[in-house]
């Protein structure tokens, strides 16, 4: 039983849980592919705390039991019926078992709807296996458990990008309660020496001075550059980000900061004119992007389309189906593009019509799509690539 793995329950609203700050930090950092004996080294938890949050998470129905599937709907009700008389009964134990105290309104943030203790009920509760884990054992673990995710999901990006919502709120909750009314000079010195979850709280702090501070901290990893380019506020802070290699390197951290309405337009510029065109051109249509970072990602695009590889162009030309080539009207492409491109087989309509309303498709392009078999097939097709200014004289005069 030290391999069970648990998952997160995915037929229970999280947002109906009243969890701790340390219970929704550990329950974001399952990914239904770790193994329990894994995750002191994931948390940085001792196996003996971490046995005790597991066990109250199950009660609470946040996680599947061990070797079961999703839990039915009526062993999530939150009454129970008496077997002799058929009436709802409440439950005899509020949820988070013994001790625990939903938060009062006045300290929670806005939003936060804690449940009474007659709404909710704890499902039974299930012995969990014991944590033996050795620190080598976890890295050899987790790198396996990764390696294999690479190749039965290569497309798929990391399932540890987003925060869930309960930890988020939790964090920031624990943000607001605790830590914002310390002052400045308290928060500073915290966040260059705590450990979670008071570190991913202190992400939400709005003053540069506490995010560089968190930067500082030797616990510091990839989930805190996330929430710090999520929900920081301040370009100040956001640049002492980016002067982390390591974090701007992540897809996570590069997928907040685009979507943060302060990231400034030269940070934008330094961190993405050496990246690939495929991954410019999504900025450029990304709706969850400030139209402001959308305009620069535009500009750096057409820059990078210049001086870029030759074999970027044509992937970006035809994972898009030639729909990128609307931001690229008046730029022409040198021999080595023109070369690949004619090169390939066309039988996509849509990119070959892409290609002809494109003014500056090289002539030797528009000569080899009017020999594809799409084209002969499709007679209008062949007409709009007839009227292209670069098209064979000879083909004009033909009348297409």
């Amino acid at each position: 039983m030290t391999d069970w793995i648990p998952k997160p329950n995915p037929q229970v609203d999280l947002r109906t849980l009243v969890l701790s700050a340390e219970e929704g930090f550990v329950l974001s950092r399952l990914d239904g592919a770790t193994a329990a004996r894994n995750l002191p080294a994931l948390t940085g938890l001792p196996p003996e705390r971490l046995q005790g949050i597991l066990t109250r998470l199950l009660s609470q129905g946040a996680l599947l039991p061990a070797a079961q599937g999703p839990a039915p709907a009526a062993a999530r009700n939150p009454v129970a019926t008496s077997p002799t008389t058929g009436a709802a009964s409440p439950s005899p134990s509020p949820v988070g078992g013994p001790g625990r105290v939903a938060p009062s309104p006045s300290t929670v943030s806005p939003g936060y709807e804690p449940l009474s203790a007659s709404a909710t009920s704890s499902a039974p509760e299930e012995e969990l296996p014991m944590l033996d884990l050795l620190p080598q054992d976890a890295e050899e673990h987790t790198s396996s458990e990764s390696g294999a995710d690479a190749v039965e999901s290569p497309d798929e990006e990391p399932a540890v990008d987003d925060e869930p919502e309960v930890a988020l709120g939790n964090f920031r909750q624990l943000f607001e309660t605790r830590l914002h009314p310390q002052t400045e000079d308290h928060r500073v010195a915290l966040a260059r020496a705590c450990e979670d979850p008071e570190l991913s709280a202190l992400c939400f702090d709005p003053l540069p001075a506490v995010i560089k501070a968190v930067l500082e901290n030797s616990r510091v990893g990839l989930a805190h550059a996330r929430l710090i380019a999520r929900n920081h506020r301040n370009p100040v802070g956001l640049e002492a980000l980016c002067g982390r290699a390591a974090f701007t390197a992540d897809t996570g951290v590069r997928r907040w900061l685009v979507r943060n309405p302060q990231l400034p337009a030269g940070l934008f510029r330094r961190l993405w004119s050496t990246r690939r065109l495929m991954e410019l051109y999504k900025v450029t249509i990304d709706r969850d992007v400030p139209e402001s970072t959308r305009r620069s990602s535009r500009e750096v695009f057409r820059q990078r389309f210049t001086t870029g590889p030759a074999e970027e162009k044509v992937e970006v030309i035809l994972n898009t189906e030639g729909r990128a080539l609307a931001s690229l009207i008046g730029m022409s492409v040198d021999g080595k593009t023109a070369s690949l491109l004619c090169g390939r087989t066309y039988r996509s309509p849509m990119l070959i019509q892409n290609i002809a309303r494109w003014s500056a498709a090289p002539p030797p392009l528009i000569a080899h799509l009017l020999k594809q078999e799409a084209v002969r097939r499709q007679p209008q097709l062949r007409m709009l690539l007839a009227r292209h200014p670069n098209a064979p004289a000879d083909v004009k005069r033909g009348g297409g």
